[in-house]
């Protein structure tokens, strides 16, 4: 059996699908919110070492790099949580066929990116 087809499809053929490029991506989110939520008490140690490091911390937050940050942060955040409860209503059995799933995937992008530009708004 020395044939020359490949064992499954590779990534040079295979086209990527809205439901398994939003599904990596759910994956991916969740990796960098997890290292993302070691700001939080990095920053709570920080606040606790006194009031010029408080200064220094707020100098540091002001900074347009920082706030880029926090917005991909809010937005992974809004996006993973949305593409979870979807993930959820597909394990009930809702929005199963590929109509509903495209159009659920759609929605998710755009509240994502509607939530976090409107709290990026308020907050800037």
């Amino acid at each position: 059996m020395t044939n020359n087809r490949p064992l499954s499809p590779h990534l040079q053929i295979y086209k990527p699908q809205l439901t398994s490029v939003l599904s990596i991506s759910h994956r991916i989110t969740g990796v960098i919110l997890s290292v993302l939520s070691l700001m939080i008490p990095l920053s709570l140690l920080i606040i606790s070492f006194g009031q010029e490091y408080y200064g220094l911390l707020l100098v540091i937050l002001d900074h347009i790099l920082i706030k880029l940050i926090l917005a991909g942060s809010l937005f992974t955040l809004t996006y993973h949580l949305l593409n979870g409860i979807r993930h959820i209503f597909w394990d009930m059995g809702y929005g199963l066929d590929i109509k509903d799933s495209y159009i659920s995937g759609y929605l998710v992008i755009l509240f994502s990116l509607a939530v976090t530009i409107i709290i990026s708004l308020m907050f800037m």
